[in-house]
């Protein structure tokens, strides 16, 4: 028997320039009509991230909302959040003003630390960006959420990110609404160097492993590749799993849009028998407390 719909996440834009594709959506009048087409081809769930930085955490809600107040305003229902505060210093405390609102019913949560860079001539990794989240930056994170009752996204960078939630779950602290998304990475990664697990059926067990006993929704995406082309996706589709793609971690072919991308998906998921998720049936899914 097919499982349930299949939630489709877009990450619209992250860090990826226009140089690299045109059709990124970087300001807020682009993200909202951006955001819209790809609900309107599939997807359940928006992720992006603003175009400043060293800004109030205030100052960076409302960068936020100038992009999503059009969403809301065309479909009530969305489900929509945004990235980590880059200060300095990274925090999750801009979700109070945007839980606030009375909007936001999707936060995030990156249980773990991971090294990010680029590579040299030789694929040598270089750089010396550290993306660090301590325990305690974990907690706070998962605080903000309980007191304003929002789902966590939690991006697994790596297995010792996924064990980490599971720590909270195990020990029934996790806020409620949340979704795993399994992050695998190509030869390129997030940022030209590769870090995690590769996109193949046995990463795939081994995370599946990992959740034995574990009812999390859950969802797979490559960094630096193409997820709608991965053995992984139609492995994740067939076993009750979720979808993750857009422009901020595409490194396939070409320069595609991100409705392209959210089409390519829902194509998939038709292929495995199932039907995509509007973002209320997503609401549903996850059991979002708000």
């Amino acid at each position: 028997m097919p499982a349930g719909p299949v939630i489709i996440e877009a990450a619209i834009n992250g860090a990826t320039s226009k140089d690299r594709n045109p059709h990124v959506p970087r300001e807020p009048g682009e993200i909202a009509a951006d955001a819209l087409a790809c609900i309107d081809a599939g997807a359940a769930i928006i992720h992006n991230h603003i175009d400043r930085f060293r800004i109030t955490e205030a100052e960076a809600a409302e960068r936020y909302l100038e992009g999503w107040r059009p969403i809301f305003d065309a479909c009530p229902d969305a489900l929509v959040y945004p990235t980590i505060h880059f200060g300095p210093p990274l925090s999750y405390e801009h979700l109070i003003p945007l839980a606030e609102t009375g909007l936001l019913r999707v936060g995030l949560t990156d249980p773990g630390s991971v090294n990010l860079g680029g590579a040299d001539a030789e694929g040598v990794p270089r750089g010396g960006i550290v993306y660090a989240n301590s325990f305690d930056t974990i907690g706070r994170a998962f605080e903000i959420h309980h007191e304003y009752r929002l789902g966590p996204s939690l991006a697994i960078y790596e297995p010792g990110f996924l064990r980490t939630a599971l720590a909270w779950w195990q020990a029934g602290k996790l806020p409620a609404g949340a979704m795993l998304k399994l992050y695998f990475s190509s030869d390129q990664g997030l940022m030209g160097a590769p870090f995690g697990l590769p996109p193949t059926a046995a990463a795939l067990g081994a995370y599946l492993e990992l959740l034995e006993g574990c009812d999390l929704p859950w969802a797979v995406s490559v960094a630096g590749g193409d997820v709608t082309a991965s053995e992984v996706a139609p492995l994740a589709l067939r076993a009750g799993g979720h979808l993750h793609l857009g422009l901020e971690f595409y490194g396939g072919d070409g320069t595609p849009t991100n409705t392209e991308l959210v089409t390519r998906a829902v194509k998939l998921a038709g292929e495995a028998g199932r039907k995509v998720a509007s973002p209320a049936e997503a609401a549903g899914i996850l059991r979002l407390p708000r």
